[in-house]
């Protein structure tokens, strides 16, 4: 018999009863926690369902797209698209709206789910967009009556919800929509189920069992890590999911005290934040606490117990709630260095690997604690192999996605005749099967004399600097001598903010030249930057905080 999307319904309709009035997603906002209980998330997904099936006449295989930043109202529309049949496009609220346009263009969905704070865009999109019939909004206090309010249709929540199989596309997440044909990735229910019952198994043995756990999500529920495992897998068991309206630390800080949340999904950018803040606070104390600080930190090497080092670093755990455990980190390569802050300060971090086209966990570090370079064993379900010719990772498991939207070339180009995914990644796997990650094959730079250099060595090296808050580590060419037109390493740095208050720009241009100079030492001659640019500007970044390399490239040449 074939398995159809029954876990993702199981979800609502078993875990809405089994967990009934317990809290499933929360938000700060402007009136106050919202709260929705596992019941009432289930209630409005049903209402929301029914009247797309029965009143708007939506068809089972259309696609629906959701424009909204996260929030509870985002989970109950999740659920209401997946009962109605439809196939969900979560849009990045980042985008602009010709980057939607060409997203929307290629998906063509028939229906649109927006909050208010996207609701001109949505209705701007729809005049070019002839396929988007229907826009409902989902606010409860929203200030436009000329919209559908999900808030405000009929309490009726019964209809035949629509069974699709395991194969059907349950989600398009794109990864890109700004030049030529967006690459929409499709994740079938197949994908979901086996994620779903792989990452039960990681979360599992990293959350202690039996117990509600309060979690904090800061991703964008776009992103395929926040759906997959801070909104799915933590709602598979049971936990209560809070979302924050706000980046600044102040606010993370006060839900985190609040709600005394245990855990969190992150990207390696926001622990380097946080521990810098947790740092400039340090300096910022007496001479007798900094030094009592650096004491315990260096003994809190020596220390196997987190229980112990919360005992030590009590201040700091109680900055945050008192409660916390620890987070999963992905999206990224993260710093050792930041790995080992926290672990020291007695709050455990979980590397994992993953990509969109992977549905998108591989691994989580659950076994090597010892090892936090590795991103851990792959999930049950994946095969793993390195590619002997280039170093390449390959991967084959059923959660390896359908294809890439409307671009069944592209779709043969990364995944092989033998259904193996090949991932674009460099990486080795140990004798006990861990996998590390060392870089990027398009990031590679190949030096005139054939040398090979990964900018993310080169970025883990200068990234120590107490100057840089931003480093970005490139290929570019050279326009000039006998080796005119090859490549050359170059750092594109970012000074911290605080240097411009007590140096003049020629000193902070010699100081951090001076000290990249000093770092490099680290590396082979031959991966040191030749070429340093100092900009006073952040670095573009995706919704996720990563450098976009391909757009510092083009900055450097204009």
């Amino acid at each position: 018999m074939e398995v159809r999307n029954s876990r993702i319904l199981t979800l609502l309709e078993e875990k809405t009863g089994t967990f009934g009035d317990r809290i499933a997603l929360g938000m700060k906002g402007p009136y106050g926690w919202k709260e929705f209980t596992y019941r009432g998330i289930g209630l409005l997904a049903r209402k929301v369902a029914r009247y797309l099936i029965e009143d708007l006449g939506i068809k089972k295989g259309e696609c629906l797209a959701i424009l909204s930043e996260s929030k509870p109202e985002y989970g109950a529309c999740l659920f209401a698209s997946v009962l109605t049949g439809t196939v969900t496009v979560p849009l990045d609220i980042k985008l602009s709206k010709y980057e939607l346009q060409s997203i929307l263009s290629d998906c063509l969905p028939s229906i649109m789910l927006v909050s208010q704070e996207y609701l001109n865009t949505a209705l701007e999109l729809q005049k070019v967009i002839p396929s988007i019939k229907h826009i409902l909004m989902i606010d409860e206090h929203a200030n436009n009556d000329s919209i559908v309010n999900i808030y405000n249709l009929p309490d009726k929540f019964d209809a035949t919800w629509r069974q699709r199989s395991s194969k059907s596309t349950a989600l398009i997440i794109y990864t890109s929509g700004t030049t030529g044909a967006p690459k929409g990735v499709e994740i079938s229910f197949r994908n979901i189920n086996a994620q779903l019952e792989d990452l039960s198994e990681a979360v599992a043995a990293i959350l202690p069992k039996g117990e509600k756990i309060n979690i904090l999500s800061i991703l964008p529920m776009n992103h395929l890590f926040e759906m997959t495992v801070g909104f799915c897998t933590f709602l598979n068991f049971g936990h209560s999911v809070y979302y924050t309206y706000s980046l600044k630390p102040k606010d993370i800080t006060g839900i985190m005290k609040e709600k005394k949340i245990q855990f969190m999904i992150v990207v390696p950018a926001f622990l380097k934040l946080l521990k810098a803040g947790m740092e400039k606070e340090i300096n910022a104390a007496s001479p007798f606490i900094k030094w009592l600080f650096r004491l315990m930190y260096h003994v809190a090497k020596f220390v196997p117990s987190y229980g112990i080092k919360k005992i030590l670093f009590k201040q700091i755990h109680d900055s945050l709630g008192g409660e916390f455990i620890g987070c999963i980190s992905g999206g990224a390569p993260l710093d050792l260095e930041v790995a080992d802050f926290f672990e020291r300060i007695g709050i455990k971090v979980y590397q994992g690997y993953g990509l969109s086209e992977t549905s998108p966990v591989v691994s989580v570090n659950i076994d090597r604690r010892n090892n936090l370079a590795s991103v851990g064993h792959p999930l049950r379900h994946f095969e793993a192999k390195v590619d002997s010719s280039n170093g390449e990772l390959l991967l084959r498991g059923p959660s390896v996605m359908k294809g890439y939207h409307n671009q069944p070339e592209l779709t043969s180009e990364v995944i092989d005749s033998d259904g193996w995914l090949h991932t674009g990644d460099i990486a080795h796997i140990d004798r006990y099967g861990h996998l590390f990650i060392t870089g990027r094959i398009k990031n590679m730079i190949v030096l005139s004399g054939g040398k090979k250099v990964f900018p993310e060595e080169v970025e883990a090296v200068l990234e120590k600097s107490h100057y840089l808050s931003e480093v970005c580590v490139l290929g570019t060419s050279r326009s000039f001598g006998s080796k005119d037109g090859t490549e050359e390493v170059t750092a594109v740095v970012v000074p911290k903010a605080e240097l411009y208050n007590s140096y003049s720009e020629q000193d902070i241009d010699r100081m951090i030249k001076l000290d990249i100079k000093t770092l490099s030492d680290q590396l082979a001659h031959y991966k040191r930057p030749t070429n340093v640019v100092i900009s006073k500007e952040a670095l573009p970044k995706t919704t996720t905080i990563k450098v976009k390399r391909k757009e510092v490239k083009e900055l450097l040449k204009l």
